[in-house]
């Protein structure tokens, strides 16, 4: 009898072998692609190095109307407006992924680095008269009323501002952190930019600090419902610091961390009644909610340090986990039958890989530390968190009941009609002419898969079922944004280098 469990343990290795060997991607091609995304995303005087090429130079007027440079940046979505709110986390995300993994990047790290100074030097326009911070380009309604190619755009490229009397201390602090974030990935190659990156967060984290507010109370007609602050702007002012300590390692931000992180919970209670926390706030994660964001980017100073006092960080930190592993005993997010992350909202991706990402960053803290979490009677080991994570990972890259990449261009299979003006309409290569507000409803409700790849972009993925319908219309799942990739970066570029467990 013993003999024949250990032909079947043997026999079920081997199996386990056989089933990663079949469900192994190319982490290094998906790499490529998610950062390619990027350039599809791009706003104002394109390069000559630019790769997506059926893209065209867009929004060469932006703040001219004022007298403002705020030609650049990226457009969140598959529309045209400049939502500041969404660009900037998607900023600091990517600058974190160059921090923690650019070392596994390879030849795409130029390219990151491309791609997080593309929205750097729109910040610095943006936040370049002092009392004023730029966060938001176009008119929301005016331009969601419309389906036209960026290139082509004849909606109001209105520019709206947040300023001492009328505050959004979110959407500035959360540039902040995007800036400080950065300078660290431009020191090594480039220092003056990166102190001027440095320089430029510190004022703009001051003015946010200073002139407390959210810019809902000020701008909420035109940020509202499109990316109106629902979780408070006091976890963005904590970021922000953390962030500006990374940078700086100087002592007024991590007293500015340390003293207002237990406000953050109370803080939080007040804003319930319009989005629900699952288990906690110190679950959430994205560009909205940073808790758990903090807790791990924190936790890197505390566990290198061996520091005795862990605060509220290290048990938030952990109790996050355990709200996200599945076999933990306080698991709050559910699970599709085929294994992928669910919280409630739309464009559900961005769930799986922002909440992914802090998991394997947190993995390799606890691994440098030595430390392991316990959900309860289970126990979680830094290798179970970067399996967790890859299994995120392979999901969205085709590892799924569907069997489809849920990124444009991977794989044999994945989304051929995604939400995204630029890619459902003909390219002005291909159609010169322009194609007014309206002229592009055909082309929206056509179903032909759209004209132009967006390589490398991520849609909102499938329902909870499994399925997708790949239908541009339901934007919920076919729409690609920047906030889902950056995150992704990190991730693809950690297995490219790691590619089995």
């Amino acid at each position: 009898m013993g003999v024949l469990k250990r032909v079947l343990v043997f026999g079920g290795v081997i199996m386990m072998v056989m089933v990663m060997n079949v469900a192994s991607h190319d982490y290094g091609d998906a790499l490529t692609k998610s950062i390619l995304f990027f350039e599809g995303q791009r706003s104002g005087k394109l390069p000559p190095t630019q790769r997506m090429t059926w893209r065209k130079d867009s929004g060469l007027r932006d703040g001219f109307q004022i007298g403002v440079d705020l030609v650049g940046g990226y457009y969140d979505a598959g529309d045209n407006v400049k939502f500041n709110f969404p660009m900037a986390f998607s900023t600091t995300m990517l600058a974190w992924s160059v921090l923690e993994f650019g070392m596994f990047m390879g030849p795409d790290l130029p390219h990151a680095l491309e791609a997080v100074q593309w929205a750097t030097d729109y910040f610095l326009k943006a936040t370049s008269i002092p009392g004023f911070v730029f966060v938001q380009v176009g008119d929301p309604y005016a331009d969601h009323n419309c389906w036209e190619r960026p290139e082509d755009m004849d909606t109001p490229r209105t520019p709206y501002a947040v300023s001492r009397q009328f505050p959004g201390s979110e959407v500035s602090a959360e540039i902040a952190a995007a800036l400080a974030a950065s300078s660290m990935v431009f020191r090594p190659s480039d220092p003056a930019y990166s102190a001027r990156l440095l320089e430029r967060a510190r004022m703009v984290f001051e003015f946010a600090d200073t002139n407390r507010g959210s810019y809902n109370d000020s701008l909420g007609p035109w940020v509202c419902p499109f990316y109106c602050d629902f979780s408070g702007y006091e976890d963005e002012l904590i970021w922000g610091a953390a962030w500006l300590y990374m940078a700086t390692k100087e002592p007024y931000y991590w007293d500015y961390v340390a003293q207002n992180i237990s406000d953050l919970e109370k803080n939080v209670a007040k804003h319930t009644d319009a989005v629900s926390y699952h288990g906690g706030s110190f679950a959430e994660f994205g560009w909205d909610t940073k808790h758990a964001g903090i807790n791990i980017l924190v936790s890197e100073v505390l566990l290198s340090n061996n520091t005795p006092d862990l605060g509220p960080f290290i048990p938030n930190a952990d109790k996050f986990v355990c709200t996200v592993l599945p076999e933990s005993p306080t698991v709050s997010v559910s699970y599709s039958p085929g294994g992928l992350m669910f919280k409630p909202g739309g464009s559900n991706l961005q769930h799986a890989t922002a909440l992914s990402f802090l998991l394997l960053a947190y993995a390799r803290y606890l691994n440098q530390s030595n430390r392991e979490i316990h959900c309860g009677n289970v126990v979680a080991t830094p290798a179970r968190l970067i399996q967790f994570a890859r299994g995120q990972v392979d999901y969205i890259l085709g590892t799924n009941p569907m069997n489809m990449s849920y990124m444009v261009g991977y794989g044999e299979k994945f989304p051929r009609k995604i939400h995204h003006r630029g890619s459902s309409l003909p390219s002005v290569d291909q159609h010169p002419a322009i194609i007014n507000c309206q002229g592009g409803t055909p082309y929206f409700q056509s179903n032909d898969p759209n004209p132009n790849l967006l390589i490398g972009a991520v849609v909102g993925g499938p329902d909870n079922g499994d399925s997708y319908a790949d239908s541009r219309a339901d934007f919920v799942h076919s729409e690609p944004t920047t906030y889902i990739n950056a995150p992704l970066v990190g991730l693809l570029a950690y297995f490219r280098s790691h590619p089995s467990l």
